[in-house]
Order: structure tokens, then C-alpha cells, then sequence
């Protein structure tokens, strides 16, 4: 499955760089208007006109190539989230995961080493502010 979503990627990218190059080459309706009156565009490689049309024929080859993977790649994609187990529903009517208790959240940097700051090792003793109920304010 991954090696077609790779295939599939590689010729979306492309033709995308393919159809901006052709966009790129290909001149504007005014451009074609002293061809008509015999200016020296008609001595072109493809012609007064043959270089219009097949360079609009080549972009709508290569915008119908980067349309059929982006829809390739979007059933590719929808398929594969459809195997993985999933519990259904939004993210966001999800619970979020608990914190372990075992392991106290810290703002540590990775790698370093946490020194305990020297000072007393028991608690002290409960304070008003301990002892206040949850969510009331202490007073003084």
C-alpha cells in the first residue's frame, strides 16, 4: 500500500512541475494576433497555431494526470485510515489522556541531569491555605 502512495506522490509532483513549465511556455491570446497578419511566429516549430494547441493539448494531459492521483491519493489515504483501528467519532469528543501519577510532569530538559534543592525534607505543617476546602480562595 505504501509503495502506491509513493508511485502515486512521485507522478502528482511531475506532472505539477510538468503542467507549471507548459503554462510557463505557452503564450497569451494577444500573442497570437500578429501571427495572423504574418509576423515571423509562423516560421515557428510548430507553426502559426500548432504551437497552441499542442501545448494546451499537453496541459490538459498533464492536469488530468495531477487530477486522477490527487483523487488517487486521497482513496489511497481513505483507505488506509480505514484499516488502522480507530474508535470512531471526532478527535475532539475524544477524553483527553490522563497524566500518570507515577511519573510527576516536569519541564526538564531531555538528557539532563535534575538536582534536588537542599532544604528540609519533610512537609510543613498544613497552613490555611492547605486546609481551605477546594476551590475557595484562603484568606488572610
Amino acid at each position: 500500500m505504501q509503495i502506491w502512495m509513493n508511485l502515486v506522490l512521485v507522478v502528482q509532483l511531475l506532472s505539477a512541475i510538468v503542467m507549471i513549465g507548459l503554462v510557463l511556455v505557452q503564450h497569451g491570446k494577444g500573442a497570437d494576433m500578429g501571427a495572423s497578419f504574418g509576423s515571423g511566429a509562423s516560421g515557428s516549430l510548430f507553426g502559426a497555431t500548432g504551437s497552441a494547441n499542442f501545448l494546451s493539448r499537453s496541459t490538459a494531459v498533464c492536469a488530468s494526470v495531477f487530477f486522477v492521483c490527487t483523487l488517487a491519493l486521497a482513496f489511497l489515504t481513505n483507505s488506509a485510515t480505514m484499516t488502522a483501528p480507530s474508535s470512531g467519532g471526532s478527535v475532539l469528543d475524544r477524553a483527553a489522556p490522563a497524566a500518570s501519577a507515577a511519573a510527576p510532569a516536569t519541564n526538564a530538559i531531555p538528557g539532563t541531569v535534575t538536582v534536588p534543592l537542599p532544604g528540609p525534607t519533610t512537609a510543613p505543617a498544613a497552613s490555611a491555605a492547605a486546609s481551605a476546602a477546594p476551590g475557595t480562595i484562603p484568606t488572610k
